[in-house]
């Protein structure tokens, strides 16, 4: 699956936190940071601009693949499929 070239920070925590359990802690500067419990503890930050990098937006979807036991095309799968 070809990852999207506009995906913002704020609409991927959205689709994290219905995907996958994740919940906003808090922001810290231009960086939202995100917890969820499923599966094993896991804390990432998301930086909150209009449209993501696609190598940031790469590293985010292996950290959170790696951290449900999935793989990284299944996950970005269920977020933008």
């Amino acid at each position: 699956m070809k990852l999207p070239r506009d995906a913002s920070g704020e609409n991927l925590a959205r689709a994290l936190e219905r995907a996958f359990g994740y919940r906003r802690i808090h922001q810290q500067g231009s960086h939202l940071i995100l917890e969820t419990d499923r599966r094993r503890r896991h804390r990432l930050a998301i930086p909150a601009h209009k449209s993501l990098r696609v190598g940031t937006l790469n590293a985010i979807l292996r950290a959170v693949a790696g951290a449900q036991d999935m793989r990284k095309e299944d996950v970005a799968q269920m977020l933008f499929g």
